[in-house]
């Protein structure tokens, strides 16, 4: 009965331990003078097995939640593998229309943190987010960041296109709710724009690498109390985290500055941070969704080729159709830039080689 035991028993124990994926079990080939331990039940492995499936299960990383890759980029640098990092729109996706799909809403039911920052999606969606998650804790990226308004066309004079179906002027969405009431965030705060709309909040703060920094201050103080017990590793990481954040600061403001106030086109205003802190000017193509009309893009195609514009930067997430015409007008050519990469310093560098190439 011993060996019968000894073979079928511990095998079993094996199999299961495999099925329910314990890599920290361990089956080691039992002595001969052991025997005592096979005259226990079989039940009470079982059991002592179930019990240690479930300190593996408690003991598993706090999962948090955030928008875009580059929130990854710095939860991941300050948490390293001590949390479980989830991101909502992932590579090659526009946060403008993204909806979250039924697998992320299922897990976003085991997150403690949501990290969000202020793209077009999160005004639609972070409500009912938090209506199925009411204990879902929420950090908002843009706490203590200076928010600057995002530009409209880059030519000064309103089209026609600029007004809505109904001949007036557009407002801005994000202002008043279905029943024109001011609009707050799901903590009682004044809502920020996540629309970009022309005169609205420009929510692109993550292209700022000073900016970055200054939000990679605000989100430690949060993550250690995730995570207490790690909180000398991760003001450890913190303080990596934000040199390399001000070393490439450095980097950009070195290869930039021979183009201080040069201007840059390209199709959807995300630059404007990065912009503001290297001297430099973007000028949009499309702006809160909508293409230039006739006239507002005849003042690009003069504005390209007063500037001697030699690129135009496009971002995957939209179609390049008008950009291609504009730079077939002036004879530029067009450059992907991502703003949405979680690759985020050698992203922001390549960028920026583009952005000085593409300005003489």
């Amino acid at each position: 009965m011993h060996r019968i035991f000894r073979e079928r028993g511990v095998g079993m124990v094996s199999r299961l331990a495999g099925i329910l994926k314990c890599d920290n079990i361990t089956i080691t080939p039992v002595s001969t003078d052991l025997r005592v331990m096979y005259r226990l039940p079989f039940t009470l492995f079982l059991v002592l097995l179930l019990a240690l499936v479930g300190v593996h299960r408690a003991a598993a990383a706090p999962r948090v939640f955030v928008s875009i890759p580059p929130q990854q980029y710095l939860v991941e640098g300050i948490a390293g593998d001590l949390l479980e990092v989830e991101v909502m729109v992932g590579p090659g996706q526009n946060p403008a229309t993204y909806e979250p799909l039924p697998r992320q809403m299922a897990r976003l039911s085991g997150a403690l943190l949501y990290y969000r920052i202020g793209v077009p999606f999160e005004r639609v969606w972070m409500t009912r987010l938090l209506a199925n998650n009411p204990s879902l804790e929420v950090l908002d990226a843009r706490q203590g960041i200076a928010l600057r308004a995002i530009e409209a066309h880059g030519h000064a004079e309103k089209d026609d296109d600029d007004q809505d179906d109904h001949g007036h002027p557009q407002h801005d969405a994000e202002k008043d709710d279905d029943h024109g009431h001011p609009q707050h965030d799901d903590h009682g705060h004044p809502q920020h724009d996540d629309h970009g709309h022309p005169g609205g909040d420009d929510p692109h703060i993550w292209l700022s690498p000073r900016r970055m920094a200054r939000m990679a201050d605000l989100l430690l103080e949060r993550l250690v109390r995730l995570a207490p017990g790690e909180e000398a590793v991760m003001r450890a990481n913190h303080h990596a985290l934000r040199g390399r954040l001000e070393a490439l600061d450095r980097e950009l403001q070195t290869l930039l500055a021979p183009l201080r106030g040069r201007a840059f086109l390209v199709y959807h205003p995300s630059w404007g941070y990065f912009a503001d802190d290297y001297g430099l000017r973007q000028v949009p193509i499309e702006a809160g969704g909508r293409e230039p009309g006739a006239r507002a893009l005849v003042g690009l195609i003069e504005q390209a080729r007063a500037g001697r514009v030699r690129s135009i930067f496009v971002q995957r997430q939209f179609a390049q159709g008008q950009a291609r015409a504009l730079a077939d007008a002036v004879g530029a050519r067009l450059v992907v830039i991502d703003p949405l990469s979680g690759a985020y310093v050698e992203n922001l560098r390549q960028a920026a080689r583009a952005i000085a190439e593409g300005v003489e």
